[in-house]
This record gives structure tokens, C-alpha cells and sequence, in this order.
């Protein structure tokens, strides 16, 4: 019997993980399972419901190491060839960081560096020739971001592993991408904004998770190092390479 073949989505029961196992579902054949990963068991239900593709329900928290331990055990017994890995599990707060909880900041850094550090790390072995990991970063890993600092320096280190890992990679034909969207209009404000920040270019920068996930998939597919979406968002890309991160911070403080 041959091994299963297999595509893994963290962050699945909502937004932009949401989306890439609909539009995987309908553009991946021969797979055999796609693997849907997140803590809320019925979300991820009621996804396995509406997709072709067999899903496996694995529902777990990311960030307790006993969660990962019963992964890494699972992957262990399972004869699994994974075709894509997809990092979307994450979140942020907006805020000053003195006002912020330190609890929520340090389980920032525990879910957007440690949990998609190790999960990478787990699943290498089993991702087969031309096989493909996503990243999900964000446009905030470009500059330094007054009361988003904590979010902004998580998303940098996503940002900064993936290309590393990218050409560590090359060797065994396993393609990194790092997409790195602006304002996306999924749950993610709900959570980011409960202190009552708010992100002042939002309105102006908004798109829709269908087309972040389906360039994302676009460029992973031709081996890109990175996906942007919208051209404001590529602006600010290019802008923070040639502008000092002092200046765009003035800049965008005058904005909120």
C-alpha cells in the first residue's frame, strides 16, 4: 500500500485557513486526505462537511506542547506523504504594549514563532519531492509598527524563517513560500482590536481572503518566495526597503 497523500492546514476553522481548504479542495487531485488542524472541533466539522476532499479532524491547540507531542506521534504512525503544509494558525493585538495583557503577547509569540516553528520542523520528513510549505506572515514583517510591536516583530520572524528555510530546502526540492498580506477581511479584527485599536489604513487596504489564498496558491505554485497581495500592500513592501523604518513609522503615525 502506497502512502497517503496529504495536504495539512493549521488555523482551518476560519479565515484564511478556511479558505485554502476550500480552493484546495477544488484544484488538488489524487489526494487522498487534507488535514484540518485548529481547537475548535465543530468549526472544523462543519468545513469537513463542505469539502470533497476526506478530512481529518485534528483538533488541538498549537501552542501546548502535549497537543504536539500526540501530533508528532500521529505522523509517526500514519504512512503520510505531504504535498503541501499550510502554517495559517496565528493571531494579533493592537495596542500599546504596556496596556496590553502579557500573557496574550507571550501566547503571540508562543502560536506566530514557536508552534509554526516546531510544526515546520515535525512535518519536513514527510513532505515529499516538489512538495510545497506556506507561511502565513503579513505585510506588518516589512516595518516596525507602533501598537501592533509584538505582532509586527512575530510576523518578521515568520517572514525572516521562511526565505532561510526556503534555501535550505532547495536541495530537496521543497518550495517555502511566505505570504505576507495586508488587511484581510476575515475574524482576525475581532481579536486584534478588543483594546480598541484600530488599524488606520484598513478601510483603504481591505481584500477579500478568496483572493489572498488564490494568489498565495499562484505563487507557491511557480516557487515563489513570497506572495503580496494587492498592489498598496506590494508599495509598502518595496517602500520599507528603501525607506528608513524611521521615517515610515513617522509617517504612519501621523495616519492614525
Amino acid at each position: 500500500m502506497g502512502k497517503k497523500k496529504i495536504i495539512i492546514i493549521t488555523g482551518a476553522s476560519s479565515g484564511l485557513g478556511q479558505e485554502f481548504a476550500f480552493q484546495l479542495d477544488k484544484i488538488m487531485h489524487r489526494l487522498d486526505e487534507v488535514w484540518l488542524i485548529a481547537r475548535r472541533k465543530e468549526r472544523l466539522e462543519e468545513l469537513a462537511k463542505l469539502l470533497d476532499t476526506p478530512a481529518k479532524i485534528i483538533s488541538m491547540d498549537v501552542a501546548k506542547e502535549q497537543d504536539n507531542r500526540a501530533f508528532k506521534e500521529l505522523l509517526e504512525r500514519e504512512n503520510v506523504s505531504i504535498r503541501m503544509l499550510i502554517n495559517c494558525a496565528g493571531f494579533g493585538l493592537m495596542g500599546r504594549f504596556e496596556d496590553l495583557d502579557m500573557e496574550e503577547q507571550i501566547g503571540m509569540l508562543e502560536v506566530n514563532c514557536k508552534a509554526l516553528t516546531w510544526l515546520t520542523y515535525e512535518c519536513i520528513p514527510y513532505i515529499c519531492k516538489n512538495g510545497r510549505i506556506i507561511q502565513l506572515a503579513s505585510s506588518a514583517a516589512f516595518a516596525p509598527q507602533k501598537n501592533f510591536a509584538v505582532y509586527a516583530a512575530t510576523k518578521s520572524y515568520v517572514l525572516s524563517f521562511s526565505r532561510s528555510l526556503r534555501e535550505e530546502l532547495k536541495e530537496k526540492s521543497i518550495w517555502v513560500t511566505a505570504v505576507c498580506p495586508g488587511p484581510v477581511e476575515t475574524e482576525f479584527f475581532d481579536i486584534a482590536e478588543k483594546y480598541g485599536s484600530t488599524l488606520a489604513v484598513k478601510k483603504l487596504t481591505l481584500v477579500s481572503p478568496q483572493r489572498v489564498v488564490k494568489e498565495a496558491l499562484l505563487d507557491s505554485h511557480d516557487r515563489r518566495a513570497l506572495s503580496v497581495c494587492s498592489l498598496p500592500i506590494k508599495a509598502f513592501g518595496i517602500l520599507s526597503k528603501t525607506v528608513p523604518h524611521g521615517w515610515i513609522l513617522h509617517v504612519m503615525n501621523l495616519l492614525k
